[in-house]
């Protein structure tokens, strides 16, 4: 099980950015969630992995120890696919830097000297030479997690200068997230000399505030993930700011107003459903009763106490198989789970189309490259 530190590398780019959010989390009760445990278990068995690789147990204990893990409720042909990808991706890192390099697994970082209190967990630390490399794994499938400027990889790097600088000549540094659901290595280098001039110029001070509480609450991207997110006042104001357009159809408002809205309209969709998950959950988990609401109970949906007991019934009853059964193929996305991405690709390689996308308006900072829209191409979709 992994400590968490009040100033967590995880959480970096939200105190960073936000520093009494830090706090402000703190009084919140720690909630764990199926994908942090999948997380979690995910980590354990590529550590696993690497330690049998390393040499750091005998091959009874590693085929023991993963028949255990198989047991557990996220073991799945999927997820170990997915960690022997990136186990093969590590090794090979290993074997260009050779095994005589300091290989470490696990192994915890302190970056206090400009963070308070502050350490994480480093899931492969290797150190060659003059250089200083940061392996971290990202086992979800949701967001693409980028290497570049990453404040919790730069943390990591910090507590492993901090570690061993002094045993070492660290010119570079090289940090690597590998995420193996969604395909995704990105790779992020840097000198030492810069990487602790950003350390003592923009992380020292604003740590030293978030840990004392100070600041102003910002909102932005960074709320993602925070604990209080559903009733930070920061944001509501934020989100807020559209109500003095009251929700007018777009002919009643000007050009700027309508592209205000849509810069702003998914972050007021989340937003408002946060609000909303959070009462949910206040009223159905505490009994609380929210002015003007209740818990009522859903429309209520037929389904068979047994569907054996139905098909037996009905086949004794004479009825022809073709009349009760329905055999379907399962959908793109449950088959490529079920065979795993490369022998989906292998087999059925050939078979599979990718259509153009629907279109969508989206901000001119978004990566996607522009589509010039025609008459001709607003009759064809």
């Amino acid at each position: 099980m992994r400590e968490h530190a009040i100033l967590s590398a995880s959480g970096a780019h939200r105190w960073l950015e936000c520093t009494p959010s830090a706090r402000l989390e703190e009084k919140i009760v720690e909630e764990t969630s199926i994908y942090a445990e999948e997380g979690t278990f995910m980590h354990e068995l590529a550590e696993l992995h690497l330690s049998l690789y390393l040499e750091r147990m005998p091959k009874s204990q590693f085929n023991k120890k993963l028949q255990e893990m198989k047991q557990n409720e996220f073991y799945t042909e999927e997820i170990e696919k997915a960690i022997q990808s990136y186990v093969d991706i590590v090794i090979e890192r290993i074997n260009e830097v050779g095994k005589d390099s300091l290989i470490l697994l696990e192994e915890q970082v302190n970056f206090s000297p400009w963070v308070p209190e502050g350490f994480g967990t480093s899931d492969v630390l290797i150190i060659s030479g003059n250089t200083i490399e940061v392996i971290d794994l990202k086992g979800g499938r949701g967001v693409k997690v980028e290497a570049q400027d990453n404040p919790q990889m730069r943390l990591y790097a910090l507590g492993a200068i901090n570690g061993f600088g002094i045993l070492y000549d660290i010119e570079k540094i090289r940090m690597t997230i590998i995420q193996p659901r969604l395909d995704n290595i990105s790779i992020d280098e840097t000198t030492a000399e810069e990487l602790l001039e950003w350390g003592d110029m923009v992380v020292k001070p604003r740590a030293e505030m978030a840990f004392r509480g100070e600041g102003e609450y910002k909102a932005s991207d960074h709320c993602r993930f925070c604990k209080v997110k559903a009733i930070c006042r920061a944001r509501a104001e934020e989100n807020m700011k559209l109500v003095y357009l009251d929700f007018k159809l777009p002919p009643l408002l000007t050009d700027g107003e309508v592209a205000e809205v849509l810069l702003t309209i998914d972050e007021l969709k989340k937003w408002a459903t946060d609000v909303e998950d959070y009462a949910f959950k206040k009223a159905v988990n505490e009994g609380k009763k929210w002015t003007g609401f209740k818990l009522v109970e859903g429309r209520r949906s037929r389904i068979y106490s047994s569907e054996e007991e139905v098909a037996k019934k009905l086949l004794d009853a004479g009825y022809e198989e073709e009349k009760i059964f329905s055999k379907s193929l399962l959908n793109l996305t449950k088959l490529e789970k079920e065979l795993g991405k490369k022998e989906f690709g292998e087999v059925l390689g050939s078979l599979i189309e990718t259509p153009p996308g629907k279109l969508q308006l989206v901000p001119e900072s978004d990566k996607r490259p522009e589509i010039k829209c025609s008459a001709e191409l607003d009759f064809k979709n």
